[in-house]
């Protein structure tokens, strides 16, 4: 038994070389099989382990290749063929891993494996082995009816990463929606119970996670959902680096990147570690960017670092490598002191951290000025050192500061230390920039003095004042002083017509800067040059010139910046004896603006003379507006005139004018040409191409007929801006015949208007002489001389020459009107005899004598009132019929006073007529039974009476007259 027990694994040995070459020897494939130990499962990885081995293995050790099929839901629907080559040892077991894309609990997966020979030792195999027979790989999960599972569940991904995901329905549940966000996500079904939701490039949008919710029909819980937590990709560290301030400690940093920490414990923020080889040590840090290094005392100088920086989902890491004292960042320098020696000299001291005076450090000086390196210096230290600074500007603000590193191995500045500083003021070191405008002024010049404020460089301080010496070149004993203030930069003064140099300086707290002289002539401003006209650009203009004299001090060119404004801001520029040209640029040119340049020539004895004068456009515009037309016009011709306006206000040089004229005939003279308007009308257009000429006939016209004329001027951009037409309606042909006859005549009107007023006082006296002015009678101061003179004048006193009969009437009984008494009663002077017929039987006529009553006021009015008669019967008029000598009663003796104290010229009289009365028969029977009226002769008696006496009687009672009657018993 012992000797068979051996024998037969020898047997088996021998036996199974010899079927290898048997099967050599025949042409039959020699096929090894692989078999299938065990298939394990990491759900949460969604990963696959698959192990098996190779039985009947001839050899200890062969090259293999295996082929891997995976199947999803059923054997037939491969998802995965791979192809793994390795060496299979004798009764070895191999492992294999496969990821699924999907959650294992979303399918049935089937594995199968075969294998085939892949040994360059032995004859190659024709073909793949049998196939194991199909391994099956579940995940059992259970889900309630009309519930909803999404898987995975709470995913942890990297930005970027691609995802599937699987809805897997309890019964009665379908047609799921879902949503990335708001966004709608689409699925693919799976099988009849599950469907997959894929998802790529996965962006990062919180740190909360992104929400995925789901809504099923017949589903009874609320909406489904996951949450996807998508962090950010872990970068690896940059800027690694490790130095060392003083031997002791090393001090690491790094930019870290982006914080992959997530919420709700997901995961932390990535974690740093430094790892230094030769040591061995391992420290975790405690910052995110970096680490102290405590340095040991077994004088290690060199060090290599790796730092490992990693997360849940990855892992990076960077190296370096260093000499010790090839990293040494040194600390800033300290006991930094600062001493101003002048205006211009400053000395700046220091002291660095060393270690000893072998030790030798570089250090960097700077001086800034308004954030400007101005000075940068080296200096070698061993322990403290110091560095004077030259060549500074007065009343100026510096800051100094200094650094420093290893001289024998640099390798980092330190930090900078500073100090500032300001140096005192010292006196203007340039003279000013002066230039003058000049100009008569009612027989005297006017001198405007400008100039241009010294740079600060320039003025060493503060100016605070401007010192200004005219003197008199004809009279050099005669000099005026004026101060300006800053910061005023010119002054105006009133010359006489002498020769004058003017010397200006600028002053500062601590002197005054060097003078600038400047000189007039005579003739300083009363030079006449021709004006040139030059084309600018946008960048400006060329202004040339030529040479006046060999002795030339200098040139300048000014002008002014706003030529359209009242400030002109005079600008000017020097330039050197050689110079005949300049290019003038400025910020403040602009299109369709004139700019007037002029060129003088400066003798070494300061006086400025005219050159020339040129004036330009940056940039030529059309004409901004037009001018204003007066028109004159005929009955065949119409006469155009305009004014030119001024010349600073041109937008370009104009260069004519054109006119347009439009009638409905439009025929067009020879001179003009028909054009089309803007608004498509048509005009006939008339050129006129001197810019002098400002007037412009059109002749030809017809009579009465309506035109409309539109003048507009035109440069080399265009013309004026479109306007409206100036309608006029041409006169009559015969109208200059009307004219002829209607001017004489009216000249002949003037001059017999002329001629009457001349003589006017002639044609009065003999047309319409003056009625005699009562104020003028000689009877006023015979009043005055006569106290007790009565105002009455009698009937004798005044002999009429002729007695004219103007009515007779014949009746039983004459009557007039009266006041109620019989006249003869009361007169006692009666009138002369009047002569009648003899024999008649009648009644005897009535005969008056009319004469008027004068007011002073009426005559000065220029108009009298004629009392008439007969009167009518009024009450009161029958009350004024009162005898002379009452009526003086009744004016008393107040009316005596009054005209014995009123001056003769301001005496007002009244002449009234006192007339007999008009009644015949009783007084008594007056009132109950009066009589008709009768017309009778009557003579009207006048009195004298002022006028403020008689002007109430009369307004009352319209005349203060009575009448005397002539009866028949008193003829």
């Amino acid at each position: 038994m012992a000797f068979s027990a051996v024998l037969h694994p020898a047997f088996i040995l021998a036996v199974l070389p010899l079927r290898a070459s048997l099967s050599e020897v025949l042409g039959e494939p020699f096929q090894l099989m692989p078999k299938i130990l065990a298939v394990s499962i990491q759900s949460k990885l969604q990963q696959v382990t698959l192990q098996w081995t190779v039985p009947n293995l001839t050899h200890q050790e062969l090259k293999m290749s295996f082929q891997i099929e995976i199947s999803r839901v059923k054997t037939s629907n491969i998802i995965w063929v791979e192809n793994y080559n390795t060496t299979v040892k004798w009764n070895q077991v191999l492992h294999w891993n496969w990821k699924s894309e999907i959650p294992l609990e979303c399918g049935t997966h089937f594995l199968r494996i075969r294998a085939m020979v892949n040994d360059g030792k032995h004859p190659p195999q024709s073909s793949w082995s049998n196939w194991s027979s199909w391994k099956e790989v579940s995940v059992q999960v259970s889900v309630q009816p009309n519930t909803l599972l999404i898987l995975p569940k709470n995913k942890l991904l990297e930005e970027g990463s691609n995802v599937t995901m699987c809805l897997v329905y309890g019964h009665y549940l379908y047609n799921a929606s879902c949503k990335l966000q708001d966004e709608p996500i689409h699925g693919e079904q799976l099988d009849s119970h599950t469907s997959l939701i894929k998802l790529n490039n996965v962006v990062f949008l919180s740190n909360t996670g992104t929400n995925i919710n789901c809504e099923a029909m017949n589903a009874t819980d609320k909406p489904f959902g996951t949450v996807l937590f998508v962090s950010k990709v872990l970068e690896e560290p940059k800027s690694f680096s490790c130095e060392t301030q003083d031997f002791k400690t090393l001090k690491c940093s790094w930019e870290p990147g982006v914080d992959t920490g997530l919420a709700w414990s997901q995961q932390d923020s990535q974690n740093y570690t430094l790892y230094e080889s030769f040591s061995g040590r391992r420290e975790l840090s405690n910052h995110r960017n970096s680490h102290t290094w405590q340095i040991t005392e077994d004088s290690q100088e060199t060090y290599n670092f790796t730092l490992t920086t990693e997360n849940k989902l990855r892992k990076r890491s960077v190296n370096i490598i260093f000499n010790l004292t090839h990293r040494v960042h040194l600390k800033a320098p300290h006991d930094v002191t600062l001493e101003i020696i002048s205006a211009t000299k400053a000395n700046m001291t220091w002291k660095v951290h060393s270690r000893g005076d072998s030790y030798t450090l570089l250090c960097q000086v700077e001086l800034q000025h308004e954030r400007e390196v101005i000075q940068e210096h080296n200096v070698s230290v061993h322990v403290s050192a110091s560095y004077l600074f030259s060549d500074l500007e007065p009343d100026t603000e510096y800051k100094a500061r200094v650094r420093c590193a290893d001289a024998n191995h640099f390798w980092k500045w330190s930090d900078w230390t500073q100090k500032e500083f300001s140096t005192p003021e010292a006196a203007p070191s340039q003279a000013l920039d002066v230039w003058r405008q000049v100009w008569l002024e009612n027989g005297r010049r006017v001198l405007n003095l400008h100039w241009k404020p010294l740079l600060k460089s320039q003025a060493n301080g503060k100016i605070t004042s401007y010192n200004i010496v005219v003197e008199n070149q004809d009279r050099p004993t005669e000099s005026e002083h004026y101060s300006v203030w800053a910061p005023a930069l010119g002054i105006q003064l009133n010359l006489d017509p002498s020769s004058y140099k003017i010397h200006v300086t600028a002053n500062n707290s601590v002197g005054a800067s060097p003078e600038s002289v400047i000189a007039l002539s005579d003739d300083s401003g009363r030079e006449e040059v021709h004006e040139n006209r030059i084309n600018g650009t946008k960048d400006g203009f060329h202004i040339s010139w030529d040479h006046l004299s060999g002795d030339a001090l200098g040139y300048v060119v000014d002008w002014c910046a706003h030529s359209r404004d009242q400030h002109c801001d005079l600008q000017w520029e020097n330039l050197g004896p050689n110079t005949t040209s300049t290019i003038i640029t400025s910020d403040a040119f602009k299109p369709g603006v004139r700019y007037n340049f002029r060129i003088f020539e400066r003798s070494t004895q300061q006086n400025a003379q005219l050159l020339e004068k040129q004036t330009g456009y940056t940039q030529e515009l059309a004409p901004l507006e037009n001018p204003e037309v007066r028109v004159n016009f005929t009955s065949n011709s119409v006469t155009l005139n305009w004014q030119d306006y001024a010349s600073d206000f041109q937008s370009a040089f104009v260069e004519g004018y054109r006119v347009y004229l439009k009638s409905k005939e439009l025929q067009c003279h020879p001179k003009g040409k028909r054009t089309l308007l803007p608004d498509n009308s048509m005009a006939c257009e008339y050129d006129i191409n001197d810019p002098k000429q400002k007037t412009f006939t059109v002749k030809n016209l017809q009579p009465e007929t309506l035109y409309e004329f539109f003048v507009t001027p035109y440069t080399s951009a265009g013309q004026g801006p479109n306007g409206t037409f100036t309608k006029v309606t041409t006169l009559d042909e015969h109208s200059h015949m009307l004219l002829q006859i209607l001017l004489p005549m009216t000249f002949c009107v003037l001059l017999i208007i002329i001629a009457c007023y001349w003589k006017s006082q002639w044609v009065k006296e003999k047309c319409y002489p003056d009625i005699p002015n009562p104020y003028k009678s000689s009877i006023l101061s015979l009043i005055k001389s006569k106290k007790n003179t009565h105002l009455i004048m009698n009937v004798k006193d005044c002999i009429p020459d002729v007695l004219e009969v103007i009515n007779k009437v014949e009746g039983p009984k004459t009557q007039c009107i009266g006041s109620g008494k019989p006249h003869a009663e009361d007169v006692s002077i009666k009138p002369p005899s009047v002569p009648t017929e003899s024999g008649s039987s009648g009644p005897v006529p009535c005969i008056f004598f009319e004469n008027f009553t004068y007011d002073q006021s009426a005559f000065d009015s220029g108009s009298h009132g004629l009392i008439p008669g007969p009167l009518k019967d009024t009450p009161h008029q029958l009350g004024l019929l009162t005898p002379p000598d009452k009526l003086l009663n009744a004016l008393g003796k107040d009316y005596m006073k009054s005209l014995a104290e009123s001056p003769t010229e301001e005496t007002s009289l009244i002449y009234v007529s006192q007339l007999a009365s008009p009644m015949c028969g009783d007084k008594d029977s007056l009132a109950t039974n009066p009589p008709m009226p009768v017309h009778c002769s009557e003579y009207k008696m006048q009195m004298a009476v002022p006028g403020s006496l008689a002007s109430p009687a009369l307004s009352e009672n319209n005349s203060l007259t009575s009448m005397i009657l002539l009866g028949q018993g008193e003829q």
